[in-house]
């Protein structure tokens, strides 16, 4: 009976080595995300945008465990582990188009739920409480970071906290050398950014929906692989 073709069988054990190690990736910069006051800083709009690191943080766990199945199956030559590899990595794939076009067909319903977030972001800063103030703060430095105003609308958004002092300054001061510039308008007596962030969400949306529509499709190839080998490397097993 013909017996397991060795290069099938490292080849197999490289992939899964590379795909651990993607899993190792996804998981560190994850929990990085989670954990990190730098990087928390950066989620100024929405605390409920962390989600998706927890999402990163159990698709790079199961990435780790498929990864090391399909290398001990690989090298222990286990129909076991490679069929559990196999599974998956089947229900992973099939996750990832269901998702996918899940996506396409809901996309309107998703800019609704940002608009209605977008809108809880509005009161935010329209209120007077201690974490409404916290919260005020960090949406500043956001407004400097990326000169913008407000949310939805631009400096209405902030209500009667407008002329509030928000840290060394006020909401939405325009901080450029000519504020007559397109970047800002009067007012209330004063200069502050046109655009408002909401503007600026969308386009970072807009800007990283081809990225990762592209890092999907390359996954879905590399699982289609990942199937491909583990399945032929089970059937050399059996005829062995």
């Amino acid at each position: 009976m013909a017996g397991v073709s060795s290069c099938m069988k490292y080849s197999m054990f490289i992939f899964n080595f590379l795909f651990w190690v993607c899993g190792v990736v996804i998981l560190g910069v994850s929990v990085w995300i989670r954990v990190s006051e730098a990087a928390q800083e950066e989620v100024d709009i929405d605390s409920s945008l962390f989600s998706g690191a927890d999402l990163l943080i159990a698709v790079g766990a199961i990435i780790m465990v498929l990864g090391f199945l399909g290398c001990c199956g690989a090298i222990k030559e286990s129909r076991c582990m490679l069929l559990l590899f196999f599974i998956g990595l089947l229900l992973i794939l099939i996750l990832q188009v269901t998702g996918g076009i899940l996506g396409a067909m809901y996309r309107s319903q998703v800019e609704t739920s940002l608009n209605k977030t977008l809108l809880q972001t509005v009161y935010l800063l329209q209120n007077s409480t201690k974490e409404a103030e916290v919260f005020q703060e960090k949406f500043h430095k956001f407004e400097r970071r990326h000169q913008c105003c407000g949310v939805l609308i631009g400096p209405a958004d902030w209500g009667q906290n407008f002329n509030k002092p928000v840290g060394n300054s006020k909401a939405c001061a325009c901080e450029i050398e000519n504020p007559l510039a397109d970047l800002c308008i009067m007012y209330e007596g004063r200069y502050v950014y046109k655009k408002p962030c909401r503007e600026v969400v969308m386009q970072y949306i807009n800007s990283h929906l081809l990225t990762i529509m592209g890092i999907a499709f390359g996954l879905a190839i590399i699982e289609i692989l990942g199937l491909g080998f583990s399945m032929s490397l089970f059937c050399q097993i059996q005829r062995k």
